[in-house]
């Protein structure tokens, strides 16, 4: 268990700096390395990728709640624009939750490694997003809530890389549009690993320690280091070619994408 929380704090502190580095959510080195964790523990393989998958949505709570807030105060959240997702980010955790729990966890596994792949794709590709002038209505900005808020309930993962983009095409500027992500990703995870913790409550190969499927070592290992290393990571952004990053952690993804798929 010594070994198992060193590790753990070691992963909440690359987390963490990845998070401040490119404006991501840690989710997405969170799951995967919760994968190797767990399974280099002897856990019980049907229930790993939906423990990984629910205790990065709790982690991601607690350190999303110090994103949210710092964002709060410069004033970067549009709250008009988070109150109309609210109702659809909130839907969707539930959804994205619920359909993780019913699935297997091969195929769980094989569709994170899908999604690791477009996301990295995405980093290689994607240009900045444009921005509009007029927020949606109320109907598109339920559904455009319910689509994110099931992803990333599903994938255990902010949703800032599908939020942004909506938020930029809705008014606001991209400074904005990350802080309001931030805002919208709180709910997202605070509901996600609700459901999680619900959907593996009575399973009875989860390992000691756990609620659900929430695995609380871990918790508590990667929340205490990533706070303070996204501080870091927010600082050497100023510093480093963040161009060069983006591609070298996007290979990084494509690789730990395609050994999940296959």
């Amino acid at each position: 268990m010594l070994s198992a929380l060193l590790f753990f704090c070691l992963v909440g502190a690359v987390a963490g700096v990845i998070a401040g580095l490119f404006g991501i959510g840690g989710g997405v080195v969170i799951v995967p390395a919760l994968i190797v964790a767990l399974n280099q523990q002897g856990v019980e393989p049907s229930v790993v990728i939906h423990l990984a998958i629910g205790t990065s949505l709790a982690i991601i709570t607690v350190t999303g709640a110090s994103s949210a807030l710092g964002h709060w105060k410069q004033g970067a959240v549009v709250t008009a624009l988070l109150r109309k997702m609210l109702p659809g980010l909130m839907l969707g955790a539930v959804i994205g939750g619920v359909i993780a729990g019913q699935l297997r966890a091969e195929l769980l596994e094989r569709y994170f490694g899908l999604f690791m792949l477009l996301l990295a794709l995405r980093m290689l590709l994607a240009r900045p997003p444009a921005q509009g002038r007029q927020p949606a209505g109320m109907p598109a900005m339920l559904a455009a809530g319910t689509l994110i808020g099931s992803f990333s309930a599903l994938f255990g993962v902010g949703g800032g890389v599908l939020s942004v983009p909506w938020l930029s095409r809705n008014g606001a500027t991209l400074a904005r549009a990350i802080g309001t992500s931030a805002a919208c990703g709180l709910p997202i995870a605070a509901v996600g690993a609700a459901t999680f913790l619900i959907t593996g409550h009575g399973q009875t190969n989860l390992p000691a320690y756990s609620t659900g499927y929430l695995y609380w070592p871990a918790l508590a290992g990667i929340a205490l280091f990533s706070v303070p290393c996204a501080r870091l990571g927010v600082r050497l952004a100023h510093h480093l070619s963040q161009r060069l990053l983006r591609r070298l952690f996007a290979l990084l993804m494509l690789l730990v994408g395609f050994n999940l798929i296959v």
